[in-house]
């Protein structure tokens, strides 16, 4: 049986989970299903420039990275040192894996349709929107760390959209009209199932 101070002191717990979409692979048009090339110049060039406001993240309780070699390039040349997550692998496409948006709608109009009007389905064969959604809450929701810690990651930019949809209890619709750009941050506080956004102050 918990004390009582030690169950509210449990309950108030609270972490601060920072997420960092990875930098580029590849043009924006040339993007594809599950990609996993590695950092492009462009993506090299955006991670040179934007180090001087990233790298003191380092210094967090905990550090980690999706699994894709971009986002383990970009976590690597921030020189966070970070772990690999599984559960922060992007959205599993199926048999669309690896090509882009244009040439799947050019052979299946009707399956895209049906992907992006209904977050349960999953006419690719592989995970639906509203399972890499709770996939990646479900991430979010058993990060260790001691009393007010914080955490990183570095993760694939579809990822830091389902964790903003997952944390404000949005909609799964929701999730199309986040635009996260290379190298972007989220900042999420709370704990388990109760998370806030974090604006930061430019000061």
């Amino acid at each position: 049986m918990t004390a009582p101070g030690l169950q509210a002191h449990h309950l108030a717990m609270s972490v601060r989970i920072t997420l960092v979409a990875a930098a580029r692979s590849s043009a924006l048009l040339a993007e594809r299903f599950d990609d996993d090339r590695p950092l492009d110049g462009a993506g090299w060039d955006e991670v040179r420039l934007a180090a001087h406001a990233l790298v003191p993240l380092n210094a967090a309780e905990l550090r980690y990275c999706s699994p894709s070699p971009r986002s383990r390039a970009t976590a690597q040349a921030l020189g966070f040192a970070p772990m690999a997550q599984p559960g922060l692998r992007d959205c599993d496409m199926g048999r669309w894996r690896g090509r882009t948006l244009a040439e799947v709608t050019a052979v299946e109009p009707g399956a895209v349709d049906c992907w992006l009007g209904d977050p349960r389905s999953a006419p690719h064969g592989g995970e639906s929107l509203l399972a890499f959604i709770g996939r990646i809450g479900g991430w979010l929701d058993t990060r260790p760390a001691g009393d007010d810690g914080s955490v990183v990651a570095v993760a694939e930019p579809s990822v830091v959209r389902a964790a903003l949809v997952y944390a404000l209890n949005a909609p799964p619709h929701a999730y199309w009209s986040v635009d996260v750009r290379p190298l972007s941050t989220l900042v999420l506080t709370g704990r388990a199932r109760r998370w806030s956004l974090c604006l930061q102050s430019a000061a």
